[in-house]
This record gives structure tokens, sequence and C-alpha cells, in this order.
């Protein structure tokens, strides 16, 4: 009897489970950034959004929920009822916040469900447009020379500007005054009234800016040259080989959301990635589109522990805690 009723049990819930994945999604899909609006991570999540949209049938909603570099919008989908209606599109502060927050509401490897990377944007030095130096070497030069007189911009503790900054300090050996804002849009207008110094931001925020003149801008920071911004040095060319970093992102989901809405959103994200205006939006910010494999749970979780492993000893070294 005991062996009967746990066969229709089992019967039961795979019809349920059936069911499941074959409706889903019947309403809109909510996609927090946890990032103001107009930044550069809402600009990926609305471009991804209408993208997968396409191919899950549903429309999907960005929902803005800033605050605490990013971990106030991931604590509020890590809460969120986990039947893919809420997921999450992060970008590499995932795996820093670990180090820079000591009460962090939640674990990124243990309190999600991974849906799989999307892309990665290259960041760029920028500086105010009436900088001294004329290239990047100069620039480095200028800066350890006149450090006490220098500050450094970024959009807030977590922010990808401030992980970039910190990478940048410690690879010229040199500490300047930080000038943390609320936001991409604020610490960008503070460059462009040449109230701040410099400024380390992903191209998807920078590109408009350095094509009109508006700020100098330095070198790139990914490992090739940007083909959007075709003049400018990556930094190893331009002397400084241990100042690169990607801002990657990933869409997750809270922990226990159905496998078969964490496979039917892969399925949309890896169409959705192919889609020609995503990859005609992408293409003018400099952001590359990850490819297929690794727009996957496992290659999305492998990247996020080796991102936390890097990032951790550096952000120690610098003292850059958050209570």
């Amino acid at each position: 009897m005991k062996s009967l009723i746990r066969a229709l049990l089992f019967a039961s819930c795979f019809a349920c489970g059936t069911a499941f994945a074959q409706a889903y999604p019947t309403k809109p899909i909510v996609i927090v950034v946890p990032f103001s609006a107009g930044g550069p991570t809402d600009t990926v999540a609305r471009s991804l959004g209408a993208a997968m949209g396409k191919h899950l049938g549903q429309t999907m909603i960005v929902e803005n929920v800033g605050g605490a570099g990013g971990t106030v919008g991931a604590a509020r989908v890590k809460n969120a009822a986990p039947d893919g209606y809420t997921v999450l599109l992060h970008h590499i502060g995932m795996s820093t916040a670990p180090a820079l927050y000591r009460k962090l509401a939640y674990n990124p490897l243990t309190d999600f469900e991974m849906v799989g990377l999307v892309v990665d944007v290259p960041m760029t030095m920028i500086a105010r447009s009436d900088f001294p130096a004329a290239d990047f070497k100069e620039m480095v030069a200028y800066v350890k020379k006149n450090k006490d007189k220098m500050n450094l911009a970024n959009a807030g503790l977590g922010a990808a500007s401030h992980l970039c900054g910190l990478l940048f300090m410690s690879s010229i050996e040199t500490d300047l005054t930080t000038v943390p804002f609320k936001g991409t849009a604020d610490a960008m207008n503070a460059l462009l009234g040449k109230q701040v110094d410099l400024l380390c931001d992903q191209t998807t925020n920078t590109t408009g800016q350095i094509k009109a003149n508006s700020v100098k801008a330095y070198a790139v920071t990914s490992p090739a040259r940007v083909p959007t911004l075709p003049a400018l040095p990556t930094t190893a060319e331009a002397g400084l080989p241990g100042f690169q970093v990607g801002v990657w992102h990933g869409i997750y989901a809270p922990k226990g959301t159905p496998k078969a809405a964490i496979d039917k959103l892969v399925a949309a994200l890896q169409a959705g990635a192919k889609d020609p205006d995503f990859v005609r939006r992408m293409s003018d910010l400099g952001a590359s589109i990850y490819p297929a494999d690794k727009m996957t749970p496992a290659a999305h979780a492998a990247l996020l522990k080796s991102e936390i492993d890097k990032w951790g000893p550096i952000i120690r070294k610098a003292g850059a805690y958050a209570d």
C-alpha cells in the first residue's frame, strides 16, 4: 500500500511539473536591476528583456531596485517567490559583495539558481576633458606625481566603477581620494562638469561621451581593443597589463525555482542573445555577448566562484568595507 501511495504521489508531482513546464510563463516576468534606471546594467537588461520576451511569449518588465551597491535588489530577488516570475540581472558586483559587506543578507553561491552569463562589458579609463596628460602612460605618471591633488569618481560602493578604481589604484600602487556618487549618471555628470578628475566605467556608459569628445579617454581594460573605440589602446598595450577587468553580467533566480522554469529561461537567454536588435545594441556599446555554452547555470556558477576568489584579496587589501 505504501509503495502504491508513493507511486501515486510521484505521478501526481510529475504531472504537476509537466503541466507547469508546458504552461510557464503565463504572465509577465520581472527583471530586477539592482541599480538606477539609465545606467549600464539597466541598458543591458532592457535590451535583453525585449529579446528574451519574444521567445517566452511574455513581456519582461525591468524593475530598478537600487541601493547599497546592488545588494538591496539582490536581496529582493533572494526573498522573492521561487516561481520563475522574478529574476535578477546583476554584474560583477555579485562576486564582490561577500568581501565588501560584512553583513550581507544573502550568499551569492547558495541563495540563487544561476541561469547563465549574458555579456561582458569592458571598462574605459577616462578623465575630465581638460586633463593634461596626452596618453595613458603620461596619465599614470601625472596621477602618481600629483596623487594628493587627484580624485577618482565612482558610482558608489560595489559599483563597477568602484571596483575598477580599486584595481587601477592597486595596479599603479598609488592611493587616490575617491569620490562616491549615488549612481553612474551622477558620477559622469561630475566628470563632465570637471568637478572630479578620473573615472573608470563601462563602455555602455562612456562610449557616447568619448565619441563626442566630452571626456578624455585613455584606454580600455579588455584584452583586445573594442571595435567601437578602435583608437583606444588596451591597458596592456599602454604598459599596464595587470590592469584588466571586464564587467560580466548574469541572470539569477530565487533558490528553489523549478527546473522547468530555469530551462525555459536558459533557452530564452540563448535565443535572445542572437536577436539582431540585441546584438546590434550590445555591439554599439562595446559589449561582448557570451557564447551559448557560457549561457548555462554550470558555466555561470563556475565564473561566479572564480570571481569571488579573485576579488576578495583585492578588496580586503584596500580595506573597502561596508557594514
